[in-house]
């Protein structure tokens, strides 16, 4: 059988379930995960009786950023092919954001590189007191120009300039300083402090929410051309395929501190 990477359900009121699937890497993702989730969002978004989209992770991690032995077999392939998924990578990221419905992440444990993007591209995000974060790509040689702009629109360029260069892990205490995420709660009450909020996006009607999100987005500039996501894009993937992805990739896979890191 397939393996569901992401799966989706819809209840009675219209609020959606979307859940990143794959728990035994700790949801990291890989291109079917990439597909899926472009996949359900397009239902989602086609779905008028969808009312609410809440996004979360099986397991024990809401999300760990790459799969990284996927993305080294991903750097064998040639520049086509690594510059589709990189395409992919930016699409899923945009259509998170601009879909035109609420959406809501509950993060809990990990929430890592992309994971960030995943969570920074929802309208509202919630954390669990033991979630714990980190912008890692560049640790690994890699840059993470597609969730740039969302992460921008929450952190700020001055917050986000210094967590995406030193990559240092924060808590979720941290993270509602300076703006990653909206509340923080106990990791068994993630569901009991979505539900109001839920409830409140209920109460308004869906043309409203939509054009109000629309309006938002718009002064915040984070609807992108095609030509502006291939920016994106193009980047992303030409790093991948560098000699400090290399060495990245490879000190990560071989549990190895790596060449750039001084001695002594």
């Amino acid at each position: 059988m397939t393996e569901q990477t992401v799966l989706l359900d819809i209840d009675e009121r219209g609020v959606a379930r979307v859940r990143l699937n794959r728990p035994d890497v700790n949801n990291a993702y890989n291109g079917k995960m990439i597909e899926a989730l472009i996949d359900g969002l397009d239902v989602l978004a086609e779905d008028e009786s969808v009312r609410v989209v809440v996004l979360s992770g099986n397991g024990r991690h809401f999300q760990a950023g790459a799969d990284l032995k996927w993305l080294n077999e991903v750097r064998e392939r040639n520049w086509s092919e690594n510059l589709a998924v990189s395409r992919n990578t930016t699409r899923a990221v945009q259509a998170l954001t601009t879909l035109a419905k609420p959406t809501i992440a509950l993060v809990h444990g990990g929430c890592f590189g992309g994971g960030t993007g995943i969570a920074a591209a929802c309208d509202i995000v919630l954390a669990a007191d033991n979630a714990v974060f980190a912008i890692s790509e560049a640790r690994w040689g890699l840059i993470a120009s597609p969730i740039v702009p969302q992460l921008i629109s929450r952190l700020g360029p001055g917050r986000l300039r210094r967590y995406s260069l030193t990559c240092e892990r924060f808590d979720a205490t941290r993270a509602y300083e300076i703006g990653l995420v909206d509340e923080v709660c106990a990791v068994d009450q993630l569901e009991a402090t979505a539900a109001p909020i839920i409830d409140a996006l209920l109460h308004s009607p869906p043309e409203a929410l939509a054009e109000s999100k629309a309006a938002v987005l718009k002064c915040a500039r984070l609807y992108f051309s095609v030509l502006e996501m291939e920016e994106m894009a193009r980047p992303h993937a030409a790093k991948r395929l560098s000699e400090e992805a290399d060495e990245g990739l490879s000190s990560f896979l071989e549990k190895r501190k790596p060449s750039w890191y001084p001695e002594g």
